[in-house]
């Protein structure tokens, strides 16, 4: 296409400019722009407009909807002369309204007008333009910002749920991964974290950190004569037991490994843990599970506890050696008892 002269170049820059600067400043003398024998859309409408005065009512509502200054980020402009009296506009652009929400300005909106020179003077005989929105009609609106604002109240909505909903399963996987999956108390990972919260808490109080670990006594003869399914369910029932003598903060019943359990004790001293050691056997006996070919003839368990101070001169590997240690005399002893670590 060849291109028009410089000064009709300039002409036609200028009536663009001259609209787009009316336009984005809200500027009423826009009105008088118009011709006689307009035609146009709005960019959320669903009909022709071929009257100026309608036009007109539509510009005024259009400055009421957005009163302050808008911006349009110029993608593209092309400049066409079809006529003496006939010069086309089409620019490609981001429209940035005066608003927090970022409702258009991540789209591109595409304006058609269309200058006539009219008795000398050069009009706006048609407007077009047309916004990447699927909303429908926007009513009196023309800019579709309740459509938007309430499509993007629901987006949040949705956002905020399926976060909920990630945040939610993360916590249950969390709990899995903390889960022993057969008794369902903590297993050995979170006993293992929890020892080295409740060791540096009672480093930084000076309190004592006390430990009992618990074996299921002659738990292969057990399964071996009862099956792996009852020994399952014998194992849950001690769990249970166990896990309601973890009563106070911070105390913890856990899977140790294989039918052996820990009960961390935080803050209880050497001859409370020898007690709780003592009720947790009394529960036990008092389930009375069958177990023939024992002393007893009831499933029975022995319990090792140690107490610790923490400080620089130990660990918490050296609290559980001490319980483990306490725990094998209580079966060198005869089992079904309670044996303590030094004080």
């Amino acid at each position: 296409m060849e291109s028009p002269p410089p000064d009709r170049l300039a002409l036609m820059r200028t009536l663009f400019e001259t609209y787009r600067q009316r336009y984005l400043n809200r500027d009423l003398r826009l009105l008088d722009d118009f011709s006689d024998n307009f035609t146009g859309y709005t960019g959320c409408g669903d009909f022709l407009v071929h009257d100026l005065a309608q036009w007109q009512a539509i510009t005024r509502t259009d400055f009421a909807q957005v009163p302050q200054p808008i911006h349009w980020e110029m993608l593209d402009l092309q400049l066409q002369d079809l006529a003496p009296d006939v010069v086309v506009a089409v620019a490609f652009f981001h429209i940035h309204l005066p608003l927090a929400a970022r409702f258009l300005a991540d789209e591109t909106a595409r304006l058609t007008l269309i200058f006539r020179c009219e008795a000398g003077v050069w009009k706006v005989a048609h407007s077009g333009i047309s916004l990447p929105y699927q909303v429908g009609t926007a009513g009196d609106e023309v800019y579709p910002l309740q459509s938007l604002a309430e499509r993007n109240q629901l987006l949040e909505s949705e956002v905020a749920a399926r976060t909920a909903e990630l945040e939610e399963a993360n916590r249950q996987l969390a709990a899995l991964s903390q889960t022993d999956g057969l008794t369902h108390i903590a297993n050995r990972r979170l006993f293992d974290t929890r020892l080295a919260e409740e060791w540096q808490r009672a480093c930084r109080h000076a309190q004592p950190l006390t430990l009992a670990m618990v074996d299921v006594d002659y738990f292969k003869h057990y399964n071996d004569s009862y099956g792996h399914l009852a020994g399952d369910q014998a194992l849950q029932a001690l769990a249970r037991l166990l896990a309601a003598h973890a009563r106070r903060s911070g105390e913890l019943a856990a899977r140790y490994g294989g039918e052996e359990f820990a009960l961390l004790l935080p803050g209880s001293s050497l001859k409370q843990a020898q007690a709780i050691g003592r009720d947790f056997l009394a529960d036990l006996d008092a389930l009375a599970l069958p177990h023939a070919g024992i002393p007893l003839g009831i499933l029975t368990a022995s319990v090792g506890v140690a107490s610790l101070v923490p400080g620089p001169d130990n660990t918490p590997a050296m609290l559980i050696e001490q319980a483990d240690a306490a725990l094998y005399r209580a079966k060198q002893r005869g089992r079904h008892r309670v044996e303590a670590g030094a004080a």
